[in-house]
């Protein structure tokens, strides 16, 4: 790990009594729920009293630098920060007795806490508050989604942060339960739940009309977003698709989210089957990744929001629904339920009929309805909470 050394000789500037919070930005690219998740973490901070806003440290790896110019916070200082591997860094944090992969951050910048740490392979010599986050129980659960190599990986690393950090903060209380249920011994681990609240502001305003036509959409639609991994079940969607047209029912979906890397993807192969073998082509848009804003505005003017995954630690797309007062179709696992309440439509995600039964009957938009609680409260209750769990 290297700091750059103009942060190094920063001064601060905003006074001793903020809390000095270190955000640590070095997901994969490619996974946009954990970018989105810190980027949400700022923007839901400074929704905070100004005298409740900490003092924001975040270590951004080179990858993720482009997404800086979404964030806009007043007590914001960019680290540039390498990160060494995952391999190296335990090593070394066990020949030398101190976390290498925090400590020496944590002393550069006087941190009070540090989030979200994924590797404590020991515990930190510092005194300051060492906070873990994982997002879900997945490999768990279905681990046939993932390699032998990755399921160990996952598995070291989680009993790590378990033994040695001060705080694992999950984002449902259904990924606690799984902690709970999975895990022995867990009375002694100091869990806390943060629900996220996805924030709107920033956003360019944008022509519906053209966007639409750019996209070649039909006036009602349904929509889902999310990446095209196994997990998210898409199949469902489709088969609901093929229980409607048997029926003569035509309904229309867009589908955005990062396609597979692998061009020969299996999981794509077994869609575009379904496709193929239905003539579905006239009915679905495959958009693939698009700008955020143009998915947002899609999003927002959509029948529906379809959220068929088999599982999810706490959903994304959900909370932009629920930002947005867009109604939610969601598969009836707990975590969605748990999201939605009474506010969701639910079916079984291996039942695609379930969610033909839905979409043939699903009534027209109604625009002025309001589906959710009001958004400004949601986000100010959020800030508390994170403020909470980073004071505590």
């Amino acid at each position: 790990m290297s700091v750059s050394k103009k942060y190094e000789r920063m001064k601060i500037s905003t006074g001793e009594n903020r809390l000095r919070l270190g955000l640590l930005f070095n997901f994969q690219p490619s996974w946009m729920g954990g970018i989105t998740y810190i980027i949400n973490i700022v923007k839901t901070l400074n929704y905070l009293n100004d005298e409740d806003k900490p003092e924001i440290y975040l270590l951004v790896s080179k990858d993720l630098e482009k997404y800086l110019s979404e964030i806009s916070y007043p007590y914001l200082h960019v680290v540039k920060w390498n990160h060494t591997s995952v391999a190296k860094g335990f090593l070394k944090s066990w020949l030398k007795g101190k976390n290498i992969f925090i400590d020496d951050i944590i002393d550069a910048y006087r941190l009070d806490a540090i989030y979200p740490v994924r590797d404590c392979p020991v515990k930190s010599t510092t005194k300051a508050k060492v906070i873990a986050w994982y997002a879900d129980l997945q490999h768990k659960f279905y681990p046939e989604f993932f390699t032998q190599t990755t399921i160990l990986h996952r598995n070291i690393r989680l009993k790590f942060m378990l033994r040695n950090t001060d705080m694992m903060v999950v984002s449902s209380q259904a990924v606690r339960d799984d902690f709970q249920t999975l895990f022995k011994r867990m009375e002694k681990v100091n869990f806390q739940v943060y629900h996220f609240v996805s924030i709107m502001d920033g956003l360019e305003a944008l022509d519906f009309q053209s966007l639409k036509e750019k996209y070649q959409l039909p006036e009602k639609y349904f929509m889902v977003a999310n990446q095209f991994h196994r997990h998210k079940n898409h199949k469902a969607v489709l088969l609901a698709l093929v229980n409607l047209k048997a029926k003569g029912i035509i309904q229309h979906i867009a589908f955005t989210g990062r396609f597979p890397s692998a061009s020969n993807s299996a999981y794509m192969a077994e869609l575009h089957h379904i496709i193929d073998d239905n003539h579905l082509h006239d009915q679905i848009s495959m958009l693939g990744m698009i700008p955020r804003n143009e998915q947002i505005s899609l999003m927002s003017r959509s029948q529906a929001v379809i959220q068929p995954s088999l599982f999810e630690g706490w959903s994304t797309v959900i909370e932009d629904a629920k930002s947005l007062q867009v109604p939610v179709i969601a598969s009836n696992i707990k975590v969605n339920k748990e999201q939605l309440g009474e506010a969701g439509d639910f079916f079984e995600p291996h039942n695609s009929n379930e969610l033909a039964d839905i979409l043939k009957n699903y009534p027209d938009r109604n625009w002025d309805a309001k589906f959710y609680d009001d958004h400004n409260i949601r986000i100010k209750d959020a800030a508390q909470i994170l403020l909470d769990i980073f004071k505590k």
